[in-house]
């Protein structure tokens, strides 16, 4: 791998990365906000907690995306498929 695939890979992580920070800043704006809305507005009936709920479940997949499954299932992995194809496809 040369110095541009190297930079390019990183650079496509620091992306990652910085979609997932921006993601959780706004889920933790947009909560707290609505948070403060109900209250004064609607109290009793907290129904920001279905709103922060149904997004922290995106958010939560989307971490797994970024944390646990980019290194198995990202470029990386489709590059060792094709090698590996490629690769059983010599010997047949």
């Amino acid at each position: 791998m040369d110095e541009q695939e190297k930079y390019w890979r990183a650079k496509e992580r620091v992306d990652e990365l910085r979609g997932f920070y921006s993601h959780l800043a706004a889920f933790m704006v947009v909560v707290i906000v609505l948070a403060v809305l109900n209250v004064l507005v609607t109290p009793g009936f907290y129904w920001f907690l279905m709103v922060a709920a149904a997004w922290g479940f995106g958010l939560f997949w989307h971490a797994m995306g970024v944390f646990v499954f980019s290194n198995n299932f990202g470029r990386d992995w489709e590059k060792r498929k094709i090698k590996q194809i490629m690769e059983k496809n010599k010997h047949e």
